[in-house]
């Protein structure tokens, strides 16, 4: 057996999840032949051969960017058999030494056969062992982990490994995180995490490498998004005193805050900071992030001016962006201008995003006098309002009960290239409606749709019900005839339901009928809502009318 032959008697690890194949220990290392004890003087001959063309072909090579060199052997490398490839890695590691038998081993490895022989790694790995080698040794291992990873058969190699621990090779921190690399490519974390309890209890890595493996498991849980093991890992790391890069620290935020765990990203935040951890802008503007998408924009702010103390200055508009929406988003205006006000202190100009979250902001709040200073201040700085722009100024006019400079603005779309959508026209529509402007609501309407936009379902409500409030149904009726089924009958049944709510059965129950010449299928809040009405309001000749149809089955 190969290992008996170097003087090492085979040993299994005790974990039956690293067991060896016995199977891959029953071959001989005899430099010159493995197949037989009397090896035919054919075989040895070419053998030597091949050894002579590796050696001529290493020395033409020693000066090669590559270490091991890149060998150009003049055979066909299909003409070796596996036991004569194992034999020339042997008897060059013996006699040309362990940078040319590599050599060879790597050549071997570009051929298919011989990168998925098992052997093959066990001989060069033992007999650099040999020679005292245990750096390129590792290395050997590591191909092994890799290549046999393509082929699904990870386990196996990394059984491998432990096992040639056993049999004299001294691991090193590179191989053991060339397994938790690989394996956290495939998602095998699971199994990772048995790995590393094994290298622990034997001791394989130094101090860097115990904190290499350590980060490789926390980045693998958060690219897998599982916190609760992210949250162990890094736990622990910091338990033994390793912190973590800017990187890992970054990734780490992202998965508390995206999973709502932002105080808990802020805790690891603050501690690897106690324990020496220099956070990078990056780092400071992901936290900042995370802690206003939670609302608790009075940390953040703290972060902000922690940020700023430790002489990182935001230098893209992000940080104070997320800032400024957050506090918009809860119509607190007085803090959002007092962040875009710091904005521009810093030297960041605020770009047209940060004004439309402004302007919205303040149209919301009917506070158009703010709104359109802001307007202005923007066209000043030469920025281009857009869409959105205008959609939130005409919106905050109609609020405001100021149509005519809805209107306005909405005329002055074309003046910067803005084409409005289908939430402009219904905004503007729905102001035109509390005007009682039908007319020129229903002109927009038809506009719209003649472009190919669908208005929303409070838009299509809205000036149909206030067609019925005036008596023309029959108005509301043909308009809505233009949407395609499904909208047409979503519309109709809560327009009912609506006209029901007041007292309006008269019109509620044409409506009605329209509704079962399109469909049969009544829909029964929509039916509950019409019977109620019509018994409060003493119209039961209404609901037998449409009893009657619906036991027919006429629709």
């Amino acid at each position: 057996m190969l290992l008996r032959q170097h003087g090492i008697k085979p040993r299994l690890s005790p974990n039956p999840l690293f067991t060896l194949n016995q199977s891959y220990l029953h071959f001989s290392t005899n430099p010159i032949d493995a197949q037989s004890p009397f090896p035919s003087s054919e075989t040895q001959s070419f053998v030597k051969t091949i050894c002579s063309q590796v050696y001529e072909s290493y020395q033409q090579q020693a000066f090669s960017r590559f270490s091991p060199p890149r060998l150009n052997l003049n055979i066909n490398p299909y003409s070796l058999t596996h036991e004569q490839a194992i034999s020339i890695v042997a008897f060059l590691a013996n006699e040309s030494g362990s940078m040319v038998a590599l050599s060879f081993f790597y050549w071997a490895l570009d051929i298919y056969i011989f990168k998925r022989f098992m052997r093959l790694y066990i001989v060069t790995a033992t007999s650099l062992i040999r020679n005292g080698n245990f750096d390129r040794a590792n290395e050997v291992m590591q191909c092994l982990v890799r290549n046999f990873s393509e082929l699904g058969r990870l386990k196996e190699a990394v059984g491998m490994v432990f096992e040639m621990q056993n049999h004299g090779l001294k691991l090193n921190a590179e191989t053991f995180n060339c397994i938790l690399g690989v394996g956290l490519e495939m998602g095998l974390l699971d199994y990772l995490e048995k790995v590393f309890d094994e290298m622990s209890e034997r001791g394989v890595c130094g101090v860097f490498g115990v904190f290499c493996s350590y980060k490789l498991m926390v980045v693998g849980y958060c690219r897998m998004g599982r916190v609760s093991e992210v949250d162990k890992w890094l736990k622990e790391m910091l338990e033994r005193g390793f912190i973590v890069d800017n990187a890992t620290c970054t990734l780490v935020i992202s998965l508390f805050c995206d999973k709502g765990f932002a105080n808990r990203a802020l805790w690891y935040f603050d501690k690897i900071v106690k324990m020496g951890f220099k956070p990078n802008l990056i780092n400071y503007s992901c936290l900042i992030n995370g802690l206003c998408e939670k609302g608790s924009i009075k940390q953040a702010f703290g972060k902000l001016e922690e940020m700023v103390r430790e002489g990182w200055k935001p230098n893209d508009r992000v940080t104070y962006t997320i800032l400024i929406t957050e506090q918009c988003k809860q119509a607190n205006t007085e803090l959002a201008m007092a962040f875009f006000g710091k904005m521009i202190k810093v030297g960041l100009l605020p770009d047209m995003h940060s004004y439309n979250t402004l302007i919205a902001a303040f149209c919301k709040k009917k506070e158009m006098k703010e709104s359109e200073n802001l307007f202005e201040e923007a066209l000043r700085l030469g920025l281009v309002p857009t869409k959105e722009t205008y959609t939130s100024m005409i919106s905050g006019y109609c609020r405001a009960g100021n149509l005519s400079l809805g209107l306005k603005f909405f005329n002055k779309m074309s003046d910067h290239s803005c084409v409005p959508d289908s939430i402009t026209y219904g905004t503007l529509i729905n102001g035109l409606c509390r005007e009682s402007r039908l007319e020129e609501a229903c002109q927009l309407y038809e506009t719209m749709m003649d472009k190919g936009l669908f208005p929303c379902e409070v838009t299509r409500l809205t000036l149909a019900y206030e067609y019925c409030k005036k008596g023309d149904s029959a108005i509301a009726m043909v308009m809505l005839e233009r949407l395609e089924k499904k909208l047409w009958m979503r519309t109709v049944n809560t327009l009912i339901r609506k006209l029901c709510s007041e007292k309006k059965v008269g019109i509620a129950a044409l409506f009605f009928h329209r509704l079962l010449d399109k469909d049969r299928n009544v829909n029964r809040v929509t039916l509950a809502a019409f019977v109620t009405a019509c018994y409060e309001t003493d119209k039961f000749a209404l609901v037998s009318d449409l009893n009657e149809r619906i036991s027919k089955g006429i629709g």
